[in-house]
């Protein structure tokens, strides 16, 4: 079965008004962010609101995700400890990669569950993929316990100053190739493990390279994506599903088969084109993200 397609917001600086805003998005989770937003001399003064919102904000609908510091920093450790107090339903792991880290990370988490009751292995992780150790490692991190996510997006600056690359994009706006392998590797590794694959919205402003390149990825196979501002949401819930002309055709396609199963052929030609049991496969998929962008509808229309 297909997995329901998600949108992790990035809530930034620990500030109550953009959570607050936040908490009226179609985010299916809202990333309550330590690292990259947050001074070093306000980290301590974050991790406490962040906790304190843990502990005492209603969140109606979406996870609660924490992205802490680097677990090498000074931060990370402490981060981890102190979110823990609000029970948060996962971690973002930015510049993961060293796999005796994450066990280790993983027996801290068991530790603060056992000390606050809470339900064993009920703290998820979400590593991100963002430096050249950590692609290259990242089949191994996709299966370190409780990973239930690699965030693996394409282009990402962090990758770009680790492999000391200037650009990002070609002069056409284009990703360049390495940035696009980096992310496919993370796809590769993500749906092998079975756990979700996540990507990245790059992109502010322009929109039609925006819609253009979370089409691609969804057609790819990724099933999230991290956004960072609220524009960029409906794009990925208007680009990350089939159209209704792609889903007309596909049930085309699946009446086809059935009424060729019955003459004993599943391989026949259908509109031009040879297919056979793979099509199906593949009209199935369609199908089921149909499904479910009728589910996820549903839904936001019960919780208006």
């Amino acid at each position: 079965m297909a997995r329901r397609p998600i949108v992790l917001h990035f809530v930034p600086y620990a500030s109550d008004e953009m959570l607050h805003k936040a908490l009226a998005l179609k985010a299916d989770a809202l990333v309550l962010d330590l690292e990259d937003s947050v001074t070093p001399d306000n980290k301590q003064s974050a991790r406490k609101t962040i906790t304190e919102w843990l502990r005492r904000v209603d969140f109606p609908r979406q996870k609660r995700l924490v992205r802490i510091n680097a677990l090498d920093s000074e931060w990370g450790r402490a981060d981890v400890e102190s979110a823990m107090a609000g029970r948060p339903d996962g971690f973002l792991v930015p510049k993961a990669g060293d796999l005796s880290a994450l066990r280790e990370l993983d027996s801290f988490i068991s530790e603060l569950e056992k000390l606050h009751g809470y339900p064993e292995r009920g703290v998820e992780l979400l590593p991100i993929i963002e430096t050249p150790k950590g692609v290259l490692h990242v089949n191994d991190v996709a299966l370190c316990p409780r990973v239930s996510a690699i965030c693996g997006g394409r282009g990402g600056l962090d990758m770009a100053a680790a492999l000391g690359a200037w650009r990002v994009r070609n002069d056409n706006g284009d990703l360049l190739e390495i940035f696009r392998l980096t992310g496919m590797i993370c796809l590769l590794a993500a749906t092998a493990a079975g756990v979700q694959p996540i990507d990245s919205v790059l992109l502010l402003g322009d929109l039609e390279r925006m819609q253009r390149e979370c089409r691609e990825s969804a057609e790819m196979g990724y099933t999230g994506w991290i956004t960072i501002h609220p524009s960029q949401i409906d794009v990925v819930h208007e680009s990350c599903f089939p159209t209704d002309e792609e889903i007309n055709e596909t049930r085309e396609l699946v009446a086809a088969f059935e009424e060729h199963r019955k003459l004993g052929k599943w391989a026949f030609r259908f509109k031009g084109q040879m297919v056979d049991v793979p099509n199906l496969k593949r009209a199935h998929t369609i199908l089921e993200r149909a499904r479910l962008k009728q589910e996820l509808e549903a839904d936001w229309h019960r919780q208006a």
